[in-house]
């Protein structure tokens, strides 16, 4: 199975990755917690059907020493135990952020006065700088019907 474009192989695709995934780099910077960031980028790619992002992100967490119960529970975190308060919070922030246009009102106060509770400013906009990035890497993937299953821990660096 062959992607419909190659991104990485399209000159203008190539550079917008680039700038893309620069833009992902800031929140490697701050304070929140890098097992949060594996679980969000996660649970919006299963939200958006990005098999390439599901299958990075579950062995980039797992190479970061990520437990495997809780990686297969990311899909059902509501009913699951092994979450703290605080990951749960990003985990409802990253779905009501990733589903926007199931919901008028976009992300509810509650939704953000809950994370607000568990994250500072600084981690808050870290959070949101990855649900934004993530979902724009799984829609460039589902677009062009990127391959899953064959990603190498560390493979873009």
């Amino acid at each position: 199975m062959d992607a419909r474009l190659n991104l990485f192989d399209n000159p203008v695709s190539a550079r917008f990755l680039k700038h893309l995934a620069s833009a992902g780099k800031v929140a490697a910077g701050t304070s929140l917690p890098a097992a949060t960031a594996e679980l969000v980028r996660l649970r919006a790619s299963q939200i958006n059907g990005c098999g390439f992002c599901v299958d990075m992100h579950t062995k980039e967490a797992t190479h970061a020493g990520e437990n495997a119960v809780r990686l297969h529970l990311v899909a059902a975190w509501r009913e699951a135990t092994v979450f703290t308060d605080a990951e749960r919070a990003a985990l409802e922030l990253t779905e009501q952020g990733t589903r926007i246009a199931d919901a008028a009102g976009g992300v509810s106060d509650a939704a953000w006065a809950d994370a607000a509770k568990h994250y500072d400013e600084d981690q808050l906009a870290a959070l949101l700088s990855i649900i934004a990035v993530i979902n724009a890497f799984n829609r460039l993937n589902v677009l062009v019907e990127q391959p899953a299953g064959d990603y190498r821990v560390g493979q873009f660096g």
